[in-house]
């Protein structure tokens, strides 16, 4: 399946968590004393569906706090005051959509020899990653998997492996964009 087709399929939990996983990808590198998980109660509202509102305004007002400028951060805070307080599926659907873009082109921008744009971003959701990046291939790969385990966990008394799968896979993502961003920020300078 597609990555569109993933989450056209997918489950108010499995689009929560592919969401979050896809915006705690693309978060800055923390400056020294912040949070180093600032998306971290918004886990925990994936799991509980009945605490989203709530971990999401934390999240929210932590990163409003924060006031980062760097990187992808302010498209991430963005992002999360569009996200839907009830997480209604159709609602939930388009803004788990938008995370996944974001991230798509986050990857996009890092990779060495970008391809054309947001064309190549437009046929790795559709599933024609040829001519991608290694890392926004690699991210569309993540991304599937993650929206795939999720899928998988649907009716699994330990969902919450599953999430916790789902964020071992995310945090993975999220050293190797890191690292990149690192490496482009020292061959500049």
């Amino acid at each position: 399946m597609s990555l569109l087709e993933l989450i056209a399929a997918a489950d108010e939990r499995g689009l929560a968590a592919s969401a979050v996983a896809c915006l705690d990808r693309c978060l800055p590198q923390p400056a020294d004393g912040a949070d180093p998980d600032p998306l971290r109660p918004l886990w925990v509202g994936c799991a509980d569906g009945s605490g989203w509102p709530d971990r999401l305004a934390e999240v929210r007002a932590v990163l409003d706090a924060a006031a980062d400028t760097e990187g992808a951060a302010p498209q991430i805070r963005k992002l999360l005051g569009d996200a839907p307080v009830d997480r209604a599926a159709p609602q939930l659907r388009e803004w788990a959509d938008a995370c996944s873009l974001l991230a798509l082109e986050v990857h996009l921008r890092q990779d060495a020899a970008p391809p054309a744009g947001l064309e190549a971003v437009r046929c790795c959701r559709e599933g024609d990653p040829e001519g991608a990046g290694p890392l926004l291939a690699g991210e569309l790969r993540r991304q599937v998997r993650i929206l795939e385990m999720l899928a998988e966990t649907i009716e699994a008394a330990g969902a919450g492996a599953g999430l916790r799968q789902v964020l071992d896979v995310s945090t993975e993502g999220q050293r190797v964009l890191r690292a990149a961003v690192s490496r482009r920020a020292r061959g500049r300078g």
